[in-house]
Order: C-alpha cells, then structure tokens, then sequence
C-alpha cells in the first residue's frame, strides 16, 4: 500500500512538468507568431505616410533640352517648379510644387516641344529602404485620387454587318473576277443574296459551290425552279450571338492592353451592362491621350493591287487605287510594331510578323516581285448625323523588291503623333467592333483631396466615439478592446497595402468605419459572455476562457454571412460597389484577428499582471 501511494506522486511528478512546458512552449509559438504578424502589416501601413506624387517626364527627344529653357517655359507660363532631373530612361522628370497642375503643364510641354513624349507619371516618396521592400501607400480610386471615368459602348450589330459587307465584296469581286454573266449579287441586313435566271442558271450554281469552300461556317438557303436560281448566305442567330459575344472578349482584351501600353497599372477595366464598357483611369489627369488611344478602331491589312473586280479604295493622295479584296495578311498577324524613323528622318512604322504571318507575306512576295503592294488602313469614323461608319484609305503603296520575312516598315505616315499611335494600337490589337464613348467624367486630384479629408474625420469621429464608449463602459475590458481595434485597423490597412490590386474609394472609407462597427461588436459579444460568467461565481481568467469559447461560434456564424455577402458584391460588383466590398471583406477577416485571436490574448495578460500587482 505504502508502495502504491509513493509511486503515483512520482508518476505524475514526473510527467506534468514535461506538460506544462510543452504548453508553455506552444503558448509563446502563437504569441510569437501573431506579433510578428502584426509588426509586418504595421510596417506595411507605413507607406501610407508618404503617398505618390504627380511628376511629368520628358522622353524619346532627339537633342537635348536645357534644363534652364525647360524652366523657363514652365515659369513664364506661372508653372513653380520644385526640381528638374533626370531619372531612369527619361531624358527629363520635372515636379511641380503644385502636383495637381501636372496634367496643364505636360500638354503645355506637349505643344512646346512636339518631337518627343511628354507624359504625368507618378512617382514614390517613400524612403529607399521602404522601395526596396515593395512597401508603396495603397492605390487609390476615382473618387480620391482623382482621374478619368469612360463608359463605353460596343456596336456588335455594326461589327456584324461589316461581316455581312466583306462577304458581299468578295463575292461580288470574285463574279467580276470569273466574268459570270448574268449573275447578281445583293446585301441584305443579315446575309447576301446570288440570283441568276434562265440560261445563266449554271453560272450562279458554279458560284455557289466555290464559295461554300471560301466560307464554310456561313448558312445558306438555296430556291431553285425552272426560270430562277436563288441562294442566300446568311448568319444563324445562334451564329449572331456568338460573333457579339467574341466581340465584346475582343474589346475588352483589347482595351486592356492598350491602357497597359500606355503605363497606367491601376485601370480598372471591366463589362458593364449587355454591351458596356467601364473603364477607370486612376491618377490620370490628361484624358486627351487616353481618350486617343482608347476610342481608335483602327485596323491594318495588307492587299495586292488589282485591274479586274477588286475595290476602289482612296489613296493619302487624294486619288484612287483598286485594291484586291483577298487580304495578303491582317493586323492580327502583327506581333510586335515600334515607331521609328527611316533614312530620311520621316516617321515610319517597323513590324514584327508571327511565324504565320511571315509565311503568308513571304509566299505572296516571293510570287509578286516587281509587283506593288498596298497598306489598308481602316477606322471606324461618327458622320454628322452620329452615324458610325467604316472608312478606309491606302497609306502607302510600296514596291516588292525581294520576298519579305517577319520584318519590314511602313513609311509615309505623315507625323510622329501618328506613327506613335498606329504603333500602339497594332501593339494591343484592333477592334473588330466599333466603340463608343457615352460617357467621360474627369475628378480633379483637388476633389480627392477634399474626399480624403470629409471621409478620413468621418472615420475619426466614429472611431473616437466608439473607443469612449467601451472605455466607459467595460472599463480595464474596454481598454483590450481599443487596443484590439486600433490594431484592427493598422492591419487592416497594411493588408490592403500589401494585396494587388486593392484600390481605396470613398465608399471604401464607408467599410472601414463598417469595420470599426463590427470589430466592436465581436468584443461586446465576447465580454458580455465573460460577464455572464463571472456573475455565475468564476474567476475572472476562468471567465475569459468559458466567454471567448462560448461567444466564439456567434461570432462565426455573424461575420460568416457578411463575408459571404462581401464576396458576391466583389464578384458582380464595379466601381464604388465594389471598393466598399473589398474594403468589408478584407476588414472582417482582421476584426476576427483581431477581435478574437489578438483581444483574447491581451485581455489574459492584463488580468494575470493585474492579479501580480495586487498580491505584491
């Protein structure tokens, strides 16, 4: 028995310590791991202290410009200049003392000095160290730093009836082409229509069976009695639909590439509406270039010269060339275009073909030397009456001299604004459907500023009312809880600067006010729990571990639904809607953090010390 009574004490003697600082040990891994956590989003909230700055670089200018005229011309002009570097692959970086008045000065600049490119860039202020972290202030939207909103609109049902057009030209180039008698060609809205009558019967039908191998995707329905032979090629609706859906991808694909070109990282470009287009532009103060690039529709495609059947296209001359309607090859065999000029200093175009494209120009070249060749440009152009028609010229008209590879230029452009232009746009692709601009809203950076400061004391008024009413009213509790909330929101706001993509709006303000609601109530959930507890007769540690555990699965299931809500509006929403939702999603996630994880561990601490200082 004496035995028995000895050897259990040794027993569990032995193996609690062993436990105990397995547990301690695990305790201070999770301290460990969430102050490390909360120190690398602080430090990432830091480059919100030193937010972008508008500057304008200068770049591509042939002979260089003194700093001293550059600053004249600004100063004469009531421009102040606060500095006038160089920095990277600009030629000049000029900052004003007033950012604001960037987007003026750079089309002044523009106007004064026309060779070169003069564009508002931003630029960090943060310090090195932070640079070459990657820690930057969070991007903001629209409604705060200021820029360029375009709705856009997408005409398939034009793009479809220039499909309808091409059909209908070749068709009609290819009966002059085989001299068919007799045989007539007639557009309609959705397809084209081959009639023939009596003796001329055969010659459609020999027409017909050639184009069914021209295009094969295309429907036809065919009529056919003693005195008349009818066919008409047409497009399914089913065929309708999907061209307008492969439009709009286009478009969209499109327009995002040319805002790439362009170097403007945080657009948001996105569907609005059946056949809408939203883009915004943050930052951007001179919508003129955007707007340039962004509404141009135009399209290259390169054609033979012909003297039967073809189409009589007008030349840059004023005059006229008869082009053949098979295309040697299009832009969208372009892989790669940069402006340049050629030995006489006029502005050209050099072209890099893909593999494909370079067999089509060299198996046409190869059999055509001596022979012209013709550039087609084509854009989609708004008449008087708001019509939008197709117009095409011949740019140039250039003599094959050898068969033709990947590489080649294209000259007589005319000025350096357009062989720039041309260049980007066969860069990022045409439009196969014209586009619209029904609506363009410039925010001034003044504007934002005044946003920033309306929505950051919002912020301030309700965080101040918040933190005294739970400092009144759970007093030493209601001290964990302002200290989980302030670093609610540092956290918050380093994950927002950390995560691609995340743009703060005024709405997005509205969320972190919503934010500072709903990391509040997960602490009064929480310590109304552990008053509870403490009024069935528990200690005040055993009733902070029951309150935290009881309250937990409310708090769950609350910000559960919120954050699936979140997450639908990020999903369907644009704009203002969706800067909200991001801002809330991201907002939950660190009141949970913080609320639960982060009080939970501070409200322990303050209790323990407490209990020291009152035995000591």
């Amino acid at each position: 028995m004496e035995n028995k009574k000895i050897a259990a004490p040794l027993i569990t003697s032995s193996t609690r310590p062993d436990k105990q600082s397995k547990n301690r040990g695990s305790s201070v891994l999770k301290i460990g791991s969430v102050i490390v956590l909360i120190i690398a989003l602080a430090i990432s909230a830091l480059g919100n202290l030193y937010p972008n700055t508008n500057v304008i670089t200068l770049t591509k200018f042939n002979e260089h410009i003194a700093v001293a005229e550059l600053q004249h011309t600004l100063t004469a002009s009531g421009y102040s200049v606060q500095s006038i570097s160089q920095s990277g692959g600009a030629d000049m970086v000029v900052q004003l003392n007033s950012p604001s008045l960037s987007a003026p000065a750079a089309s002044l600049l523009r106007q004064t000095y026309p060779l070169g490119e003069v564009k508002v860039t931003k630029q960090a202020t943060t310090p090195l160290w932070m640079q070459r972290l990657a820690i930057a202030p969070i991007d903001l939207g629209l409604d705060l730093g200021g820029g360029v909103l375009f709705v856009l609109q997408v005409d398939t049902q034009k793009a479809l009836e220039n499909r309808v057009g091409s059909v209908f030209e070749q068709v009609n180039s290819l009966r002059i082409e085989k001299r068919l008698r007799g045989v007539s060609v007639h557009k309609e809205q959705h397809g084209v229509i081959i009639r023939a009558q009596g003796a001329y019967k055969d010659n459609a039908a020999a027409l017909s069976d050639e184009l069914k191998t021209l295009f094969p995707d295309i429907s036809a329905n065919q009529e056919t009695n003693s005195a008349l032979y009818q066919q008409r090629l047409f497009y399914t609706n089913q065929q309708q639909q999907q061209f307008a859906k492969a439009d709009m991808e286009q478009a969209l694909s499109t327009l995002r590439q040319r805002i790439e070109e362009l170097g403007i990282t945080e657009a948001i470009v996105q569907r609005q509406g059946e056949f809408g287009i939203r883009i915004e532009l943050p930052g951007v103060q001179d919508p003129s270039e955007a707007k340039r690039i962004i509404g141009a529709t135009a399209s290259l495609s390169f054609h033979g010269l012909s003297d039967i059947g073809g189409k009589r296209v007008v030349s840059e001359d004023g005059g006229a060339i008869n082009i053949d309607i098979k295309v040697i090859f299009t832009g969208n065999d372009i892989t790669g275009a940069q402006a340049g000029r050629d030995e006489m200093g006029q502005p050209m175009v050099q072209l890099q073909l893909s593999s494909f494209g370079g067999e089509k120009i060299n198996r046409f070249s190869r059999t055509h030397i001596g022979e012209p060749m013709a550039t087609l440009y084509s854009e989609y152009v708004t008449d008087a009456r708001g019509d939008v028609q197709m117009q095409e010229r011949v740019i140039s008209v250039a003599t094959i001299n050898e068969a033709l590879g990947t590489r080649f230029s294209i000259t007589g452009l005319g000025s350096w604004q357009r062989a720039q232009d041309l260049a980007l746009i066969l860069r990022a692709g045409s439009l196969e459907a014209p586009i619209k601009i029904i609506k363009e809203q410039t925010i001034t950076p003044t504007l934002g500023a005044q946003n920033i400061t309306n929505g950051f004391q919002a912020l301030l008024l309700g965080l101040s009312i918040t933190l005294g009413f739970m400092l009144l009213w759970y007093r030493r509790l209601g001290v964990v809880a302002n200290l989980a909330l302030a670093i609610n929101l540092v956290c918050l706001l380093g994950l927002m600067s950390l995560l691609p993509g995340v743009v703060l709006t005024l709405p997005g303000i509205a969320g972190l006010v919503l934010t500072i609601g709903m990391a509040v109530d997960t602490n009064v959930i929480i310590f109304e729990r552990v008053k509870d507890e403490i009024r069935l007769g528990r200690t005040r540690l055993q009733a902070l571990q029951r309150g935290y555990k009881q309250a937990m699965s409310s708090i769950i299931d609350a910000n559960l639904t919120t954050f699936i809500c979140a997450l639908v509006l990020i999903g369907i929403g644009y704009g203002p809607v969706k800067g909200f939702a991001i801002t809330l999603a991201l907002g939950i996630m660190t009141s949970v953090f913080s609320g639960v994880i982060v009080s939970s561990y501070l409200s322990s601490w303050l209790f323990k010390a407490t209990k020291e200082v009152g035995h000591a």
